[in-house]
């Protein structure tokens, strides 16, 4: 028998903030999108969770199929739930983050990642967008 629920759901998706650290400089790794929205703009691995894995399984499927990262060790970061903040639908999005030695990882662009990088937390490609208090 199906459920039908009386409220619509929203979508949830995951991100991943991965730090590394080479020698003393501090990276982020971006990956630059290949789909819309925002085809060719530069963001934080992660998408949609499926049906059949836990937010944490999400988080590690498309870290390593957007930079080819992987056995790295996630911390749930923060939930972000604006309401317009996805021009596609309601989305929730869970946060991880990571920090590693970038001599240990090589990345590499795969699935809807049309490059991966690792990028100075200053550069203009890395834009902070802080959470409402």
């Amino acid at each position: 028998m199906t459920f039908s629920y009386e409220f619509p759901r929203a979508a949830l998706t995951v991100d991943c903030v991965v730090f590394a650290l080479d020698e003393s400089d501090l990276k982020v790794m971006l990956i630059q999108r290949d789909i819309s929205p925002f085809e060719g703009k530069w963001a934080l691995p992660g998408g949609f969770v499926r049906i059949e894995e836990t937010v944490e399984d999400a988080a590690r499927r498309e870290l390593q199929e957007e930079t080819g990262l992987e056995k790295v060790f996630l911390e749930q970061l923060y939930t972000f739930g604006d309401i317009d903040r996805d021009p596609r639908e309601r989305v929730v999005t869970v946060a991880w983050y990571a920090l590693v030695r970038l001599s240990d990882h090589r990345v590499k662009a795969a699935t809807d990642a049309r490059a991966a990088a690792w990028f100075p937390p200053g550069s203009p490609c890395v834009r902070v967008r802080r959470p409402a208090s």
